[in-house]
């Protein structure tokens, strides 16, 4: 990277995404556009855990690491771990990527459908593909917001969604640091920006829009390296009129980052 100055958005592995730069020989730029906030209610969980005792789903769709741990967590607070278990025992158990699996196997649960890189709601829709879902419910994990796109595709396959919300995504409280990454890039300080996320994008440009600057920070943007870590968040960001010049394969972070650099040293 050539000391060059990278701008990252990730919150929750802010320093290991960091210090991965810095190994690159780059200058991280920290900048989190995201918080998470709790979003579980433990009396809904023991309703839905009951109603799925006496109405069986026929799939569970579980999309991300923190979400799936956040539902075990509850379920242990409520005494009805076993309970949770032998539910999914009887159901068509599917995964978004590695993180909720990584989860799932250490609770000893059976997984039985994956879906493939780069792991977005296409992927998991394919999965679905050989499971009659028509008039059936499917009960997915949800993550930082609905997962509107997915939500839609099952409903018009026939089938009944019910949601679990564990966390949302918002504004961080300290929003300077996005603020002082708006001003950097004014002043051509920053050579690339590295988004993991689209919710990023999205919060990025609220901040932008409540300082008057949304159109600034696109064309500012659109003339520095912008590297997406996926397919979901470069259409974020397409959306909003940046122009991704970078998305390596597979979407993780190591991969991210060595592609970044590569790019930065051409």
């Amino acid at each position: 990277m050539k000391g060059k100055t990278i701008a990252l958005l990730e919150a929750r592995v802010k320093d290991q995404l960091a210090e991965m730069v810095v190994k690159q020989g780059g200058k991280p730029f920290s900048a989190p556009a995201l918080s998470e906030v709790p979003d579980l209610d433990t009396g809904y969980i023991a309703r839905l855990i009951r109603k799925w005792q006496e109405n069986p789903a026929k799939a569970v769709i579980f999309q991300t690491g923190v979400g799936t741990r956040a539902l075990f967590n509850a379920a242990d607070s409520l005494g009805l771990t076993d309970t949770l278990q032998q539910l999914l025992a009887q159901t068509t158990v599917v995964v978004r990527g590695p993180k909720p699996t990584a989860v799932l196997r250490s609770r000893n649960v059976r997984i039985d459908l994956s879906a493939e890189e780069p792991y977005t709601t296409a992927e998991v829709l394919d999965a679905l593909n050989a499971v009659p879902i028509r008039g059936e419910r499917v009960v997915v994990q949800r993550y930082g917001e609905t997962n509107v796109e997915l939500e839609k595709a099952l409903q018009l396959r026939g089938a009944t969604v019910i949601e679990i919300p564990t966390y949302r995504w918002a504004l961080p409280e300290n929003t300077q640091p996005l603020i002082d990454l708006i001003g950097a890039l004014e002043r051509g300080e920053i050579h690339a920006v590295a988004f993991t996320s689209a919710s990023q994008a999205y919060n990025l440009f609220t901040v932008a829009e409540r300082l008057g600057k949304k159109d600034a920070l696109r064309a500012n943007l659109n003339k520095t390296l912008v590297a997406s870590i996926g397919p979901v968040c470069s259409r974020a960001l397409n959306a909003l009129g940046i122009k991704v010049m970078l998305e390596p394969r597979p979407p993780k972070l190591g991969p991210f980052i060595a592609a970044l650099a590569k790019a930065l040293s051409g």
